[in-house]
C-alpha cells in the first residue's frame, strides 16, 4: 500500500499495538534508558504511547496526553533525558518496527514524524 496514513501503512491498530508492547520490551531491557521508567504503570504508559503513536501516525485517535515537553520536564530535570537517551529510544522504534516487518522507508518516516518532538522531549528550544 503506498497511499494513506503512516498509520494505514504501517498496518492500522493491531501493528501498532505490536509495536508498542514489542518496543516497551526492548526499552525496559535497555540499561541506558531503562531507569527513565522506573515506578512507572507500564499499563498505562503503553496505553498512552499507543495513543500517541496512533495520533502521530495519522491515526483515528486524537492524542489527549500533556505536550512532550511537560510529560518529560521531570526526566530532564531529575534524571537527566538527553539526546543518547532519545536516540536509543528511536534506535528500539527502528528495530521494533523491522522485526514486525515494516519497510525501511515507513521507519524512516516514523523516526521522522518522532525527530519532530525531540526538542521538546530533552527539553530544549525547537
Amino acid at each position: 500500500m503506498t497511499t494513506g496514513t503512516l498509520y494505514e501503512r504501517i498496518g492500522g491498530e493491531k501493528a501498532i499495538d505490536a509495536a508498542v508492547d514489542l518496543f516497551y520490551r526492548k526499552v525496559l531491557a535497555d540499561d541506558r534508558i531503562r531507569y527513565f521508567f522506573d515506578g512507572v504503570d507500564m499499563k498505562k504508559q503503553g496505553k498512552m504511547q499507543k495513543n500517541f503513536f496512533t495520533f502521530a501516525f495519522g491515526g483515528p485517535v486524537t492524542y489527549s496526553g500533556k505536550n512532550m515537553k511537560a510529560a518529560h520536564a521531570r526526566l530532564v530535570t531529575e534524571k537527566g533525558l538527553n539526546d543518547s537517551h532519545f536516540d536509543a529510544v528511536l534506535e528500539h522504534l527502528a528495530a521494533t518496527l523491522r522485526e514486525l516487518g515494516v519497510e525501511d522507508e515507513l521507519i524512516g518516516q516514523a523516526a521522522a514524524v518522532a525527530e519532530t518532538v525531540r526538542a521538546d522531549v530533552v527539553g530544549r528550544a525547537a
